[in-house]
Parts: structure tokens; sequence; C-alpha cells
């Protein structure tokens, strides 16, 4: 693992390679060999420092809703159920059933794993 000393020269390496690397440097040039390596090693860092937890099932509707542009009694539609019913999802006042986490996954695209979770 490497430092956070090494992490922000790695960083700032990165800028640095960006600059002449492109998707038409040989895979042997040792500047874009160098590149993978230590996006490799800033990104082992970030992940171990900086972990990304999984969106909670209440999150990720709430954020369907507002890329499309839905309010409640549109999601209620949607889904085929009522406004009180959706707001009861939100709120975490009821359990989602296996038949609304079908429906979640098919009208809203919302991955499984999630749904799941």
């Amino acid at each position: 693992m490497i430092t956070e000393k090494q992490h922000d020269e790695y960083l700032e390496r990165i800028e640095e390679l960006l600059q002449v690397v492109s998707n038409s440097t040989p895979a042997e040039d040792p500047r874009n060999i160098e590149l993978g390596q230590i996006s490799n090693l800033v990104a082992d860092y970030q992940e171990y420092h900086f972990p990304i937890g999984v969106p909670s099932l209440i999150d990720v509707i709430k954020l369907r809703m507002e890329e499309e542009g839905l309010k409640q009694k549109d999601l209620a539609e949607l889904l085929g159920t009522t406004t009180s019913r959706i707001s009861e999802y939100i709120r975490g006042k009821r359990e989602i059933t296996l038949h609304m986490a079908k429906q979640l996954h098919k009208k809203l695209n919302i991955d499984a794993s999630i749904i799941l979770q």
C-alpha cells in the first residue's frame, strides 16, 4: 500500500502523463505502462481509504424519481400502486414486497443487488 504522500505525488504524475499519453499511444510505450501502474496504485489506495458503499434502495428510488422528474403520484401510477404506499416505502414505514421489488427493477431499472440488500 502506498502512503498519502506517494498518493499525492502519483496524482500529479498521472496529470503529467495524461498530457502525453492518448488512446493512440502504443501499449508498450514506457509512459503508457507507467500510467497504468500508478493509476492502479492510486485506485487501490482510494478504494481502501475512501470506500464507496452501496446506496440504499430508498436513496436509489429517490435518485431515479429525480432523474425522471417523477413525483410520488407519477411513481405510484408507473408502479401500479397508490401514492400513500409510495410515501410509506420512501419514509421506511413499509417493507417493499417482492412484487414491488420486481416492478422497481423493471420500471426504474434498479439493480437487483440493491433491491435485495
